[in-house]
């Protein structure tokens, strides 16, 4: 029980330590959000690229590049906005989580950025069908939107009973790579858990020692 609430201990200290240096450098920087919204655009464009050269690199140079190019543009952006909304919703639920009196209503106040990750995840199905949309008609190759719609469905579904489909495994990759950034947070806080984990158990294990000496 003491060990558990030492773990909890230090890992509310190290996330009260980095909402405080973001504080510090929202208070110290100009334009804060406006720049972090610009930092998301670039990497948002840079997992796209990545997960396409590294998955259908035919379609970056070849017939359809001039199409996948294009598509990169409203898709960083689209994918900005949902990561700057996530970056309010995640510092107003780390307030709320340092401010709950028990550890459980910590844990669950963190766990909600689980849901923002299924939420990125329909986020990049909709940018998708919306940018692929919007592209057909600046090409002159105009294409109704359910028709998007029905192409990413059967992609899907496809996905889910045959996901080991070679197909279906870049399509899965291709997806995972484009919601990286909405990982993020989650991926602190799994961080810093397993950082107090560890310290805790380091300091138990000196304790130890001490004792048997």
């Amino acid at each position: 029980m003491g060990n558990s609430q030492t773990v909890f201990l230090h890992w509310r200290n190290s996330l009260l330590h980095t909402l405080t240096w973001f504080e510090n450098l929202r208070n110290s920087t100009r334009n804060l959000y406006l720049k972090a919204f610009a930092v998301f655009v670039v990497l948002n464009l840079s997992c796209y690229w990545w997960a396409l050269l590294t998955t259908y690199p035919e379609r970056a140079f070849g017939v359809k590049a001039e199409e996948y190019i294009l598509m990169g543009f409203p898709v960083a952006l689209f994918g900005a906005v949902f990561d700057s909304l996530s970056l309010f919703v995640t510092l107003f639920i780390i307030k709320q989580a340092l401010s709950s009196r028990s550890n459980s209503a910590y844990v669950c106040y963190l766990s909600i950025d689980l849901f923002i990750v299924i939420a990125a995840s329909l986020w990049v199905l909709f940018v998708f069908m919306i940018s692929g949309w919007a592209v057909s008609y600046i090409l002159a190759s105009p294409e109704t939107i359910l028709s998007r719609v029905w192409l990413y469905e059967d992609r899907v579904e496809s996905a889910i009973f045959n996901p080991f489909n070679p197909d279906n495994l870049r399509n899965i990759y291709f997806g995972v790579i484009m919601g990286a950034s909405a990982l993020l947070p989650t991926l602190l806080h799994l961080y810093l858990a397993c950082r107090s984990f560890l310290r805790s158990g380091a300091m138990m294990l000196g304790l130890l020692r001490s004792d048997s000496s």
